[in-house]
């Protein structure tokens, strides 16, 4: 098959838009939990005075169980056998769980030590992201199996990007509803509220995936559809499948292109992510912290809104050359827009700060459009060859590779930062070096480790004519689904 030769998508693998829609419920529901959790912890600091450090420990140390946990529920899910599905049943009584656990962990409690609060919140917190993952795992991993169609895999993850950006819309304003006199008397108040105003928006519209949406085939092994119930298994037998299942998740070579291709372009742009507001304050604003906040708001609200355009043209365009070409397409105009910015972040010509912003929406809006759906396409690779599906389980490890680079990439920033010779004190006084290497590492390093993530993908083996023979090999071994 050639690039100017595409497979069109049978009416039979077509998702319903409504159906899309449902999963993308999904998707905001992911995407808002992840931006509250992160974005009302400011309370702690600003309401009850935590000292910052406690406050970033309880930012980090919940995360640490999502090693565990991530897998472990991937695998639970790959292995479950219900008349329900294997994914239906977690997702429903994972948003119920989330929910509920978020509603009462911002219940904060007053006129307590500072002990006292942060055990509060660590006990609270590591409650939480269980019920978190009990939710997401399976929700990604029936994302990958919706259809086996290699075009509407891409469809699909498009409609739940553009559904789950419309979180990022709102949560900017959550520290806003929190403050405001006219809601709350006081911060701790406004986050009690909003914890239960996002909790109700989360079980509502995180039910709907395991309502609305249908297994293709509801089975824990390809080769066992038609067979009799196997006999329950020891939790030795368990804890051998599952490390098993977690060596082979890991010894495969396109899957862990596409991790290495995540990690450079989402950490990479995370690891520079605050040097953006310093760079416009210090550099183009000559250092009005007001003024270069007002250009720094003006830039990221136009890349938002950039990025549902983005969504909707590399969908539109994957389904055209393919996914590993609209890769290059939407990482190598993020390049680009990084570049910009040694240009365009002037102090001569402020409002060039947002030239740049539709370039760079490219980079996490391609990302996180065509990444899902190629792994889709890695997961009938592995059926082929394994004979068992594990969604679940690639899901989990993907995206626990995403939070752990997150964290680490949060961490490093601060380093890099101090590593510019940065100094707070000096306000709008910083030394030319520091405004130099600050504007290096701010469009340099994106532009490195996007272009490492380039090279990941070029090696990508599954093509679209190879996936179409994938597909009709495991079509013929186990029947038409």
């Amino acid at each position: 098959m050639s690039t100017s030769q595409h497979s069109v998508t049978a009416p039979e693998d077509r998702i319903k838009f409504t159906h899309k829609l449902a999963y993308g419920s999904g998707a905001f529901v992911n995407n808002l939990l992840a931006a509250a959790s992160g974005g009302m912890m400011i309370v702690l600091n600003l309401g009850l005075g935590m000292n910052p450090a406690l406050v970033g420990l309880l930012g980090a140390l919940p995360r640490l169980t999502d090693a565990f946990t991530d897998p472990l529920m991937g695998f639970i899910s790959d292995n479950t056998r219900s008349r329900w599905g294997r994914r239906r049943p977690y997702i429903f009584c994972g948003a119920f769980a989330a929910g509920l656990i978020f509603a009462l962990l911002w219940q904060l409690p007053r006129n307590q030590s500072e002990t006292f609060t942060f055990v509060w919140f660590l006990v609270g917190s590591i409650l939480f992201y269980a019920g978190y993952t009990v939710f997401a795992t399976p929700w990604v991993a029936l994302g990958y199996e919706l259809t086996p169609d290699y075009h509407e895999r891409t469809r699909l993850m498009g409609t739940q990007n553009f559904v789950g950006q419309l979180a990022y819309v709102v949560s900017p304003w959550f520290l806003w509803i929190m403050t405001y006199e006219k809601f709350f008397k006081d911060q701790v108040e406004g986050a009690a509220g909003l914890a239960i105003i996002v909790a109700l928006v989360a079980i509502g519209l995180g039910v709907l995936p395991a309502i609305f949406l249908r297994e293709r085939m509801n089975y824990a092994r390809a080769t066992e559809i038609d067979a009799a119930p196997s006999p329950r298994k020891s939790a030795r037998e368990n804890t051998a499948e599952f490390f098993k299942g977690f060596g082979i998740t890991l010894s495969s070579g396109p899957f862990l292109r596409l991790c290495l291709a995540t990690f450079m372009v989402f950490n990479g742009f995370m690891l520079i992510a605050s040097f953006q507001f310093y760079v416009i304050i210090y550099y183009v604003a000559g250092g009005d912290q007001n003024l270069g906040a007002k250009y720094a708001g003006w830039a990221g609200t136009l890349g938002a809104v950039c990025t549902f355009a983005v969504v909707a043209f590399i969908t539109w365009l994957a389904t055209r050359i393919g996914k590993r070409h609209a890769f290059f397409v939407s990482t190598g105009l993020s390049i680009i827009g990084y570049g910009l910015k040694w240009i365009c972040y002037n102090p001569e010509h402020p409002l060039l700060v947002m030239l740049p912003a539709p370039l760079l929406a490219f980079g996490l809006g391609g990302l996180f459009t065509l990444v899902p759906s190629m792994i889709a396409d890695v997961v009938d690779t592995d059926e082929l060859q394994t004979h068992e599906r594990r969604e679940g389980m690639y899901g989990s490890i993907f995206w626990w590779m995403v939070k752990l680079g997150l964290a680490a990439a949060l961490a490093g920033g601060g380093y890099l930062l101090n590593a510019t010779g940065f100094d707070v004190d000096l306000g709008a006084a910083q030394a030319p070096r520091a405004i130099t290497l600050m504007r290096i590492f701010d469009a340099g390093i994106p532009m490195i480790t996007s272009a490492i993530a380039i090279w990941a993908v070029a090696t990508f083996p599954i093509t679209e004519a190879k996936a179409l023979e994938v597909r009709q090999e495991l079509e013929r071994r186990r029947g038409r689904a």
